[in-house]
């Protein structure tokens, strides 16, 4: 029976490598062949000469990095496998945002389960998680903090439920179209009003997604009415420029408390699983074995590794030759 291969994925300067298919699995400088888990900037860059993802993910880079030439994608629905260099990957969804993966790569047998960013939590604007089991699970452990708890996102869209307008501080990407989904079902009497630069992200989620969001770009008389109905959404570096706005209340939404310190209105959302998520998914997963990143995993690793073998992912010094 086949064995795991310790540094099937290892951590490199430009990002995660795969040399028994001479891959990067979501690179952040430029490569010959990355296999991207979804469009945030922290895991698709644009310079790769081949760029293997899903639709959405896709559409997204394509507004984003337009120089980017249109050959260089190789599009795949979830699910449906293909193979680089005698490893077989599938994409599963991932739930974090529209389009994003799991990366599941098989060789010789061994399900290696890469998990890019995920959420447990309902969300409409995105593909619901499948969770499947796999040999190594390899997780994101951004909140993998017993303390840490996501609420409710009902409850925290209906702290919105005040008599003033609203500037709302959000990632575009993602966060933008599911506070903007769930406005509309929670708060429909709320105007959402996006920035410029959320409008085309929106418009692609108007285009895969079965939810039907109601929005209007922003303008400058937009929030000059009597009505205080109203909320913009805006990117982080704008929510920040506008720290002195006046006649409106502050909100930026995050799952991280230092994001809500200087806000009139804390909004706790969080697009990645937190502790019991984590432990949920594992349970699901019955991995044999556990590699984490994307965080600080040494609390997971002293919770698990009783019954898991669980480190972090091994780290290898960049080499040109495997370029």
């Amino acid at each position: 029976m086949a064995e795991i291969i310790e540094d099937f994925l290892v951590k490199r300067d430009k990002g995660y490598y795969c040399a028994y298919g001479d891959f990067y699995v979501d690179p952040l400088y430029p490569v010959q062949r990355a296999v991207v888990s979804h469009a945030h900037g922290d895991h698709a860059s644009p310079g790769h000469r081949e760029i293997y993802c899903t639709k959405a993910t896709s559409a997204f880079m394509q507004v984003r990095y337009p120089k980017q030439p249109l050959q260089s994608y190789h599009v795949f629905d979830f699910e449906e496998g293909f193979n680089i260099n005698g490893v077989e990957i599938v994409f599963i969804p991932a739930g974090h945002i529209l389009g994003s993966a799991q990366i599941l790569m098989v060789y010789k047998g061994i399900k290696y389960l890469y998990t890019g960013d995920y959420k447990l939590q309902e969300d409409p604007t995105c593909e619901p998680i499948k969770i499947i089991e796999a040999d190594v699970l390899i997780t994101e452990t951004t909140f993998a903090d017993p303390n840490v708890k996501h609420p409710d996102p009902k409850g925290e869209i209906l702290k919105l439920d005040v008599p003033s307008n609203i500037m709302l501080g959000c990632y575009s990407l993602g966060k933008a179209q599911r506070i903007t989904a769930l406005m509309n079902l929670y708060l429909p009497d709320r105007e959402i009003l996006v920035h410029h630069s959320m409008l085309p992200l929106h418009r692609i989620y108007d285009s895969y997604a079965n939810f039907p969001m109601k929005y209007a770009l922003y303008n400058r008389k937009s929030m000059k009415g009597d009505e205080k109905n109203k909320v913009y959404l805006v990117p982080p570096l704008t929510f920040n420029s506008y720290r002195r706005a006046k006649n409106v209340v502050r909100v930026f939404a995050s799952g991280w408390a230092r994001l809500q310190a200087s806000n009139d209105i804390s909004l706790y959302l969080s697009d990645h699983v937190d502790w019991e998520d984590i432990l949920t998914f594992v349970k699901a997963v019955k991995p044999k074995a556990i590699w984490t990143l994307h965080g600080d995993g040494r609390q997971l690793h002293a919770h698990l590794s009783e019954n898991l073998i669980i480190r972090d992912i091994f780290e290898q010094t960049y080499r040109p030759d495997y370029c």
